[in-house]
């Protein structure tokens, strides 16, 4: 995308007034989106976006800049804007650029640019005709199907010169049942770092038909008692309480400024022997995936949570400083538009030794929560809440009735203390995930667990 010699004068005008390290990121992104619903295409959309985001630290300070114009002109007058905002005596020498050897974690075999849209139709008519045809009371089906290339060119001043093709695909379904006085969703998203071939590979009978069961299930389920209850959460997307509720508390965006309740804590007992939480971004073709970072690092297996004590964080180069360590590949951004700082991959809790079996069967009483919902943190607290998509009572050791409306409602930390529980069964799930460096691509996992205790928030009492 752009010559050594042009980035090196770039790099160059972004430390003229004082800066001691200053870093280039090109980006050339295509995009695909197509919609159908009702058995009818509504959208579909394709695009290019192309642009250079420039930084600049000075100590603690940093300084972020981007443009759509990738002229050399253009270039070092956004290097200069963000270099205004610095002042120093000591000018810094960049070093020479040395390009690196990347070779790609994950195989892609049809790159999304090289298939038609007929092909990719024929996918999501399967699909809905999938959802659609599930049960009579499947009132809507919406199929939405997403890909992207990305391509990345990050420089720096001390010497980076590095390149990365990132391809990802998903397909959303989304089914609505209603039997004409209510209406209750069903979803399912599975996404990879793949091309064409994710499409291809699926089995949309499974996919397709999970989000139209859940959908007429939860259209059937009493209304959810409230109180404090055991509560076993399935494996797969179940993931997503625990990277919203501690893995994000583990990113040094937080924890660097002190705005997280796992701050300075590494080495302590944060959770049971039974739990370990892991940050992996180099699983091969997971949705969350990476070769390198946003910074150019590259993705590694990162323990954050090791039998239960603290072992680590995941850590970008400028909040590096602020904690004096290294950082872990874990610099993210959306894209050239947002200052990357430290985010998710793919985190989930490592596997355990019961059966799923058994954690049923060891549950007197309590709640099932077979899907999750979305939900939200404050990281400086860890409180959350969050919402169950598809949920069951657990009455003498046996799933009993689907029940609607639930909600989890507790403090991350806390929770994760109360984890009693650990299944064999770990899953991955797809999501995007949003902070401050945009919405990003993530997969949350984890093996079934119990909770000894949550709040549930229902729509009846207990």
């Amino acid at each position: 995308m752009l010559s050594k010699s042009v980035i090196e004068d770039v790099i160059s005008a972004a430390l003229s007034t004082g800066g001691d390290f200053a870093e280039v990121f090109a980006e050339d992104r295509f995009s695909n989106s197509l919609v159908l619903q009702n058995g009818k295409m509504e959208k579909s959309n394709s695009g290019r976006d192309a642009g250079v985001g420039i930084r600049v630290f000075n100590g603690l300070q940093s300084v972020y800049a981007y443009t759509t114009d990738f002229s050399k002109e253009g270039l070092i007058k956004a290097a200069k804007n963000a270099a205004h905002a610095i002042q120093a005596d000591v000018r810094h020498i960049p070093a020479a650029l040395e390009q690196e050897t990347n070779e790609p974690l994950h195989k892609i075999i049809h790159m999304p640019q090289t298939i038609g849209n007929a092909r990719k139709v024929a996918v999501m008519k399967k699909a809905y005709d999938i959802t659609k045809n599930y049960h009579p009371s499947i009132a809507q089906a919406t199929i939405s199907l997403l890909d992207h290339e990305q391509n990345v060119l990050i420089a720096n001043s001390e010497g980076k010169f590095v390149e990365d093709k990132r391809v990802r695909s998903r397909l959303a379904i989304q089914a609505i049942a209603s039997d004409g006085k209510q209406m209750q969703p069903g979803f399912y998203g599975p996404g990879a770092y793949k091309g064409f071939e994710f499409f291809e590979e699926l089995d949309l009978e499974h996919y397709a038909s999970e989000a139209a069961r859940i959908a007429v299930t939860m259209l059937h389920a009493e209304e959810c008692p409230s109180g404090k209850f055991p509560v076993i959460i399935d494996n797969e997307f179940g993931g997503v309480i625990f990277h919203e509720a501690c893995g994000h508390g583990l990113e040094a965006t937080s924890v660097a400024k002190s705005n997280s309740v796992f701050a300075n804590r590494i080495g302590e007992k944060v959770a049971p022997e039974i739990v370990t939480y892991i940050d992996d971004g180099t699983l091969p073709n997971e949705w969350g995936s990476l070769n390198i970072d946003d910074e150019g690092e590259k993705v590694r297996k990162n323990v954050l949570i090791e039998n239960g004590i603290l072992k680590g964080y995941l850590i970008d180069k400028f909040n590096g400083r602020r904690m004096g360590m290294e950082a872990t590949g874990s610099s993210r951004r959306e894209s050239y538009r947002f200052n990357p700082t430290s985010r998710m991959t793919n985190t989930f809790i490592a596997p355990g030794k019961s059966t799923p079996e058994e954690i049923i069967a060891s549950t007197e009483k309590g709640l099932y929560a077979k899907y999750m919902g979305g939900g939200s943190v404050n990281t400086a607290t860890g409180d959350y809440n969050f919402a169950i998509m598809e949920a069951y009572l657990v009455e003498n050791g046996k799933i009993g009735a689907p029940v609607k409306g639930a909600t989890l409602i507790g403090n991350g930390p806390k929770t994760l203390q109360l984890v009693d529980m650990v299944g064999n069964n770990l899953a991955h799930g797809a999501g995007m995930c949003g902070s401050v460096s945009g919405s990003l691509p993530v997969n949350v996992g984890q093996p079934m667990i119990r909770v000894s205790e949550i709040t549930v928030g229902g729509t009846k009492g207990e």
